[in-house]
């Protein structure tokens, strides 16, 4: 009995989590690839963000209702309200910013870009004076070794594209013209260069999203509520500009096809259930491990990529995710050392970890 019991409680609290975080990794992945998918098909980024904060608002209304907590909002004045207008403006933009990088680029380089996340996170920290470097800490030494090694990838990544190592039949049909467009596109490295730096930008402000969260979850910590707060914020937000930056009108009556399943799958799955299946990670294993499987979306981007779109890989990705993971697991590894001295000090944690793991309440509105 005693075995069933050891046996159950390993189930419940390594084999569950790990299968989760596998499945939510692979979800919010495909939800790139599907928006990749979508957009050779015709479908408007600015459609896309706009529809995507409406169908979060609409599945995010009720489980705020479930699961919200009755604690009283701040008072209209307070700071906190200007506070989620900013991060619905900064998350916004970085929305903007990571579907115009996929369009010029693919899934797997935003997969990639996305472990720049806790490096950039770290550096506006220390800009914001929320983290303080000891450069006679081995984990001070290891945050600021692995931010620089992690740009360094991110570099080669965006700079270098290099010969194809792989190359698969899409499932798509070779005759459909946008496919065509989209292969003959991915062939000058100008195109990915610019995909690339879009990208770099939506995880610059990601990374400036979670130093505004960490701001606002001080004077309100109801998430639920928050992240709802943020999302209608967002739309109201979007509406008027991705109405107004839509030249084509008609384009907002979405069919039925992969444009629309694009749609409700990033905002029904990703922007709001992602967020509390990372929360409740967060709850049972915490920020390190939930962090530890932001690299295996570049295996899934470049598995998915392959064999829904036919994009190859090149060598330049290879050695650039490569490069990218050591800088990103020094970062992570140099956190973690800090944060387990300050827990036996008793002094308060930085936001570095919290923040990165609260999936991505903003990478939940993000084309990664």
């Amino acid at each position: 009995m005693s075995e069933e019991r050891v046996a159950l409680r390993y189930i419940n609290r390594d084999v569950v989590p790990f299968a989760v975080m596998v499945a939510v990794e692979c979800v919010t992945v495909g939800s790139t690839t599907l928006f990749k998918a979508a957009s050779l098909r015709g479908l408007s980024f600015y459609v896309f963000v706009f529809y995507t904060y409406v169908v979060a608002a609409l599945v995010l209304l009720p489980l705020s209702l479930i699961f919200g907590r009755s604690r009283r909002l701040p008072s209209a004045k307070a700071p906190f309200f200007f506070k989620i207008f900013l991060l619905a403006l900064v998350g916004f933009v970085s929305m903007l910013s990571g579907c115009k990088g996929v369009e010029y680029s693919n899934p797997t380089l935003a997969s990639a870009i996305s472990t720049l996340t806790p490096a950039f996170t770290f550096t506006l920290a220390v800009i914001f004076r929320m983290e303080r470097i000891v450069l006679k800490s081995s984990a001070s030494q290891a945050k600021v070794i692995g931010t620089i090694v992690s740009i360094s990838g991110a570099l080669v990544i965006v700079l270098y594209k290099g010969p194809k190592l792989l190359s698969s039949a899409s499932l798509t049909s070779s005759s459909d013209p946008t496919v065509s467009l989209y292969q003959g596109l991915t062939s000058f490295d100008s195109s990915w260069i610019i995909g690339g730096v879009l990208l770099v930008t939506q995880y610059l402000l990601v990374s400036l999203w979670y130093i505004l969260q960490t701001q606002v979850m001080e004077v309100y910590p109801e998430k639920t509520t928050v992240v709802l707060l943020y999302i209608l914020c967002a739309t109201v937000i979007s509406a008027p500009v991705c109405m107004l930056a839509e030249k084509d009108l008609s384009s907002f009556l979405l069919k039925p096809g992969v444009p629309l399943a694009s749609v409700m799958y990033t905002g029904g799955l990703v922007s709001s259930l992602g967020t509390v299946i990372h929360t409740w990670g967060l709850h049972v294993k915490g920020p390190v491990y939930i962090s530890l499987f932001k690299p295996l979306s570049i295996v899934i981007a470049v598995v998915m990529a392959a064999i829904f779109l036919g994009d190859p890989l090149h060598l330049g990705s290879v050695i650039g995710s490569v490069i990218l993971s050591c800088g990103f697991y020094t970062v992570i590894w140099g956190k973690a050392k800090e944060d387990s001295t300050r827990n036996v000090d008793g002094s308060e944690k930085s936001p570095l970890l919290v923040t990165h793991t609260m999936e991505d309440d903003a990478s939940s509105l993000r084309c990664d």
